[in-house]
């Protein structure tokens, strides 16, 4: 076996490595194409955010078993493809959460205390003591949005400042949150009531410009705006207009939409915005805590085939006959979080029925758990860590087997419970394809291998025909749909599947029309 490490990696990572008796080579600054020349060479790839492991450099790695990226953020591999060709990809999410929340303090600090500015100030021989007066924070109402791991440190440590604590975080249960001092709430109470607020969410399709300009609109106008997390959860546009206007008073920004920042970036301009070159992780703490629990992970696969925090799920193990129903559980798990919205969850059940109920359906759970719960933790969740991030949510998980399945030869069924609310869907698998058969009473068959418009509605003439025009003239096309109906209730569901995302005002636009009880966008496949 031999290992290439393509980018800087500390001291204490690299006498782990050659320590375990694995020849590695250290070559750090190396282009795509040089990568593709050498990496037939190796079993095992070792990277930092500096090298791009794209399609053509794992075709050219015809040995390669792993790839270990030294940090959180996956958005530099090609993690599906690597996937599709049996390649596990590691990471290390814990390693810089200290790192990340303390970086956060200090961006608060300097914001609240004016410190660059001032600092500034005095390199160019001026004393200007009056300009720069701060605020304190002893008093201060903070708002986490995310009181996740990151968020949850910050709590801890805010409490000495004496500040009153309340929190946007709709996964997390109320017991950990009260544990932490932090007041859950509505995110719009968190942006209406707070003096200093910080960003800790994962980037994903629904925090994506999660603040914009009618968030900015609720916050006081002696607000302060801090965000470590990820560019993109904060639209920059409305970022500069809020700023520019005095909208609020401040800001402190760690991560941007695109890195490095552009000559010319509107925000350069701005007087009352700190900025940092994505410092949330560069610690020395942090750097070798990366180093050498990659160092650990991807020595201890290579050489005794132990997993630890795996982005993609190791599937080589599995019983054959199972293979097929592992997207199906990890996208029926998708589409019942997306339909049953940001409720929190109480209970997940899944349940096999028919000939694999015989089997270990293990990996069938962990399937659907990390469907349901990517769009709450990110691409952090795998089959190593699934079970214990919903234990961590207090969401109760269980797993049954019925041996009888009159209808289909095998199927899993997904339940989730919130408070008094119960929802189930039910999905196959035949001619290779995910299929979904079933929402709680209403039975059809749709492939799931596409994006989807779903809608609930009052069964009547016409519907399909109105929907489909509305769509035909946006230029969205359906590839396939299908109908489930419920007689008794006089109500029905449609599913579309669409080639193009159906944006919001469409949505809406659908809905006025036609007068749904319920319409929203499906972002299942990548």
């Amino acid at each position: 076996m031999k290992l290439l490490v393509s980018d800087p990696l500390s001291e204490e990572g690299l006498k782990i490595l050659t320590a375990s008796g694995i020849p590695v080579d250290v070559r750090p600054g190396l282009s795509e194409d040089a990568i593709c020349e050498i990496i037939g060479e190796y079993d095992g790839l070792i990277i930092r955010s500096g090298t791009t492991v794209t399609k053509k450099i794992i075709d050219a790695g015809k040995k390669l078993k792993v790839i270990g990226r030294a940090g959180v953020g996956v958005d530099n591999v090609d993690v599906p493809y690597a996937t599709q060709k049996g390649i596990l990809v590691m990471n290390t999410p814990s390693a810089n959460i200290i790192s990340a929340a303390e970086h956060s303090l200090a961006m608060m600090m300097s914001l609240a205390r004016m410190i660059p500015w001032a600092h500034a100030s005095v390199h160019k021989g001026e004393w200007k003591r009056s300009k720069f007066t701060g605020i304190e924070l002893y008093g201060k109402t903070l708002g986490i949005i995310g009181v996740g791991r990151v968020g949850g440190e910050i709590a801890k440590r805010a409490r000495s400042f004496n500040m009153t604590m309340i929190g946007y975080d709709p996964y997390l249960p109320k017991e950990v949150a009260d544990n932490l001092s932090v007041k859950l709430t509505t995110l719009e109470d968190v942006l209406r009531n707070s003096d200093i607020m910080t960003i800790h969410t994962p980037l994903l399709p629904e925090t994506k410009g999660l603040i914009s300009a009618p968030q900015f609109k609720m916050m006081k106008k002696n607000a302060l705006l801090v965000n470590v997390a990820r560019g993109g959860i904060v639209n920059e546009d409305d970022l500069y207009d809020a700023l520019k206007a005095k909208t609020i008073a401040g800001a402190a920004f760690d991560v941007f939409i695109d890195e490095p920042i552009k000559d010319g970036c509107r925000l350069l301009e701005l007087d009352n915005l700190v900025m940092t070159p994505h410092l949330g992780a560069s610690t020395v703490e942090a750097q070798e805590k990366v180093s050498v629990d990659i160092a650990e992970n991807v020595i201890a696969y290579l050489r005794d085939n132990i997993i630890s925090n795996a982005i993609n799920a190791p599937r080589g193990q599995m019983d054959p006959a199972l293979m097929p129903y592992i997207p199906l559980a990890e996208r029926l798990g998708t589409f019942i979080r997306q339909i049953n919205g940001r409720r929190p969850i109480d209970k997940i059940e899944v349940i096999c029925s028919g000939e694999i109920a015989a089997k270990s359906t293990k990996m069938v759970t962990l399937s659907v758990l990390i469907g349901v719960m990517r769009s709450i933790v990110g691409d952090t969740i795998n089959t190593i860590n699934a079970e214990s991030i919903a234990k961590s949510k207090n969401i109760k998980v269980t797993e049954s087997k019925n041996a009888d399945s009159p209808v289909y030869s095998n199927m899993v069924t997904v339940s989730i419970t919130s408070g008094k609310d119960a929802l189930s869907v039910r999905g196959t698998v035949f001619a290779q394809t995910p299929r979904l058969i079933g929402i709680d009473g209403y039975c059809f068959e749709m492939p799931l291998d596409t994006d989807i418009l779903f809608a609930r509605y009052h069964d009547r003439p016409g519907v399909i025909g109105s929907v489909g025009k509305i769509l035909g003239e946006n230029e969205i096309n359906i590839g396939q749909m299908t109908v489930g109906r419920d007689t008794s209730k006089k109500t029905a569901i449609m599913l579309m599947g669409v080639d193009h995302e159906v944006p919001e005002a469409l949505i809406k636009k659908i809905s006025d029309a036609t007068g749904f009880n319920e319409t929203m966008y499906i972002d299942l496949v990548e």
